[in-house]
C-alpha cells in the first residue's frame, strides 16, 4: 500500500489541455440551456434550492469528513474523497434527473447555482476539509496547495464557459435551442472520453489498485444520493424534488476533479484513481437508482 504514495499517474501536458478544453466545452454546452429565469428558481422554488444547495456544499463534505474520519483510508484516497465531494454536481445530473423522473427545473436551476457557487466553494471546501484531518493536511501542505490559483483555474473551466454559453444564448435563443441537444450528447462522449483516457495512459496502474477504491467510492456514492433524498425529506420536499436533490449530490463533477488533481496535485495516484472511478460508478449507480424509481417502484405501487 505504502507505495501508492509514489505512483504518479501519466498525463501529458497535451492531455491536460484536452482536459481543459472538453471541461470548457461540456460547461458551454450546459450555459446553451441556462437563461436568468433558471437562476430566478431560487425565489419560485426556495426550499428545494436551498436544500440543494445545503446538501451539495455543506452536508456531503461534512459527511464525507467523517467517512473519512471513521474508515481512515489512505490520506491520498482520503483526499481524493474531498476532492470529489468539494467538486459541483456533474454535466449529466439533469439527464439522470429525467431518467429518475424527478424535478427537471429544479434540477437544471441547481446545476446552474451549484457551477456558479463551486467557483468559490469547492477551493473552499477542499482546503477547509483537508486541514480538517491531519494526513491529508499534510499533504496540502506538501503540495504547497494555494486558494487563489485553484480559483483562477475554475474560473477559466467554469465561469468563462458559463457566461459564454448564456450570451451565445441571449443573443442567438433558436440556434442555442437547435444546438443544445447535439452539445449535451456530446459532453456525455467527451465525459466518458475523459475518464477513458485517464484509464488507457494509466492501464497497469488502475489494474493494479482499482481494487482498494472499489468499496471506497461505492460507500462514498451511496452515503452522497441517500443523504441528497435524506435532505429534501427533511425540508418537507415532494417525491420529485427528493430525487432531484439526490441525483444533484451523488452525481459529481468528477472530470473537475481529475482536471485539479493534475493540475495541482501533479496526478497523485490515490486521487486520481478514486476520481477516475468516481466518474464510471456514478453512471451506473445513476442508471441504476433511475431503473429502480421508474420500474421496480411503479411495479410495486401497481
Amino acid at each position: 500500500m505504502e507505495s501508492i504514495d509514489n505512483i504518479t499517474l501519466n498525463f501529458s501536458d497535451q492531455n491536460i489541455f484536452i482536459l481543459n478544453l472538453s471541461l470548457g466545452f461540456i460547461m458551454f454546452g450546459v450555459a446553451l440551456k441556462l437563461t436568468p429565469a433558471d437562476f430566478k428558481m431560487v425565489l419560485a422554488q426556495p426550499l428545494g434550492t436551498l436544500a440543494g444547495v445545503l446538501s451539495q456544499f455543506i452536508i456531503l463534505p461534512f459527511l464525507t469528513f467523517v467517512l473519512v474520519w471513521v474508515l481512515e483510508p489512505h490520506p491520498t484516497f482520503a483526499l481524493g474523497m474531498m476532492m470529489v465531494a468539494a467538486c459541483p454536481g456533474g454535466n449529466i445530473s439533469n439527464f439522470f434527473s429525467a431518467l429518475s423522473r424527478g424535478n427537471i427545473a429544479l434540477s437544471v436551476s441547481l446545476t446552474a447555482i451549484s457551477s456558479v457557487l463551486a467557483i468559490f466553494m469547492t477551493p473552499i471546501n477542499l482546503s477547509f476539509w483537508a486541514s480538517m484531518y491531519a494526513p491529508t493536511a499534510a499533504l496540502l501542505t506538501e503540495v504547497s496547495l494555494d486558494f487563489w490559483d485553484v480559483f483562477k483555474t475554475i474560473i477559466t473551466i467554469l465561469g468563462i464557459p458559463i457566461v459564454l454559453g448564456m450570451s451565445f444564448r441571449h443573443k442567438y435563443p433558436k440556434t442555442a435551442e437547435k444546438l443544445h441537444p447535439y452539445m449535451h450528447f456530446g459532453s456525455i462522449v467527451i465525459f466518458a472520453a475523459i475518464v477513458i483516457l485517464a484509464f488507457s495512459a494509466n492501464l497497469d496502474i488502475f489494474l493494479n489498485y482499482i481494487y482498494l477504491v472499489v468499496f471506497l467510492v461505492f460507500l462514498h456514492n451511496a452515503i452522497a444520493l441517500i443523504s441528497g433524498y435524506q435532505i429534501g425529506r427533511i425540508f418537507g420536499l415532494p417525491e420529485a424534488d427528493r430525487r432531484s436533490l439526490a441525483i444533484e449530490t451523488g452525481i459529481q463533477n468528477s472530470g473537475l476533479g481529475l482536471l485539479l488533481i493534475f493540475a495541482f496535485f501533479q496526478g497523485l495516484g490515490g486521487m486520481a484513481i478514486v476520481a477516475a472511478w468516481w466518474g464510471i460508478w456514478h453512471i451506473l449507480s445513476g442508471l441504476s437508482l433511475a431503473y429502480w424509481w421508474n420500474y421496480r417502484v411503479a411495479v410495486a405501487v401497481k
